[in-house]
C-alpha cells in the first residue's frame, strides 16, 4: 500500500469521525481552539488505536485464511463503505449535543472507530507497516474532525452527508483495486 492508497484510505476512514465534529460544531455554537483539539484527540486516537487492535486480531488468523486475504480485504472495506452510504442515504439525524465529556465523547469515538478496526484485520493479510499506517490514520483524523467541528460551527449539518458518501464511495473502490490487483486484473 503506498502512501496515496494509505491517504485515501485515512479519509475514507476518517469521513464518520468528521460528519460528528460537524454536528459537535453546530451544536458548540463556537467551534474555539480547545473544543476542536479535544474532538480531534477523541476521534483521531480512536482511529489510531483501533487499525491495530484488528491487526493483532487479523494477525492470529493470517496463515489460515491467506488465499482469500484480498476477498476479506475487498469485502470488509466494500460492506463498511456500503453501510456509511447507507446511513448517509437513510437520513437517520443525530441529536445535537455540545458536551465534550468522556461519557459522551467515547461512545462516539467507539462508533465511529470501528471500521478502523475492520480495516486493521485486513492490514494483516497486506504489506503494511501497522505503526506508521495507523499513526497517519489517526493525524488525517484529527486534522479533519478538529476541521469539521470548525465547519460545523460555520456551515452547519450541510455537508455531513455528503462527507458519509464520500468516505463509503472511497473505501469501496480501494477494497475494489485491492481486490482487482491480487487477481491479476489491475496492475498498479
Amino acid at each position: 500500500m503506498n502512501i496515496f492508497e494509505l491517504f485515501l484510505l485515512a479519509v475514507g476512514l476518517s469521513m464518520d469521525a468528521f460528519a460528528v465534529a460537524i454536528c459537535k460544531g453546530l451544536a458548540l455554537k463556537k467551534a474555539d481552539g480547545k473544543s476542536m483539539a479535544l474532538v480531534g484527540v477523541w476521534f483521531g486516537g480512536f482511529q489510531a488505536l483501533m487499525p491495530v487492535a484488528g491487526y493483532l486480531v487479523g494477525v492470529q488468523f493470517k496463515e489460515a485464511i491467506t488465499a482469500v486475504d484480498h476477498w476479506i480485504a475487498f469485502g470488509l472495506l466494500a460492506v463498511i463503505g456500503g453501510n456509511m452510504i447507507r446511513e448517509a442515504v437513510s437520513g437517520g439525524e443525530e441529536a445535537e449535543d455540545a458536551s465534550l465529556a468522556p461519557k459522551n465523547m467515547l461512545p462516539l469515538a467507539l462508533a465511529t472507530s470501528i471500521d478502523a478496526l475492520a480495516v486493521g484485520v485486513g492490514f494483516a493479510f497486506l504489506d503494511v507497516n501497522i505503526g506508521a499506517a495507523a499513526g497517519f490514520i489517526g493525524v488525517v483524523t484529527f486534522l479533519l474532525s478538529a476541521a469539521g467541528v470548525k465547519v460545523g460551527g460555520v456551515f452547519g449539518a450541510k455537508y455531513k452527508n455528503r462527507a458519509e458518501i464520500a468516505g463509503g464511495v472511497i473505501l469501496i473502490l480501494l477494497g475494489t483495486k485491492i481486490l482487482l490487483e491480487h487477481l491479476g486484473l489491475l496492475a498498479f
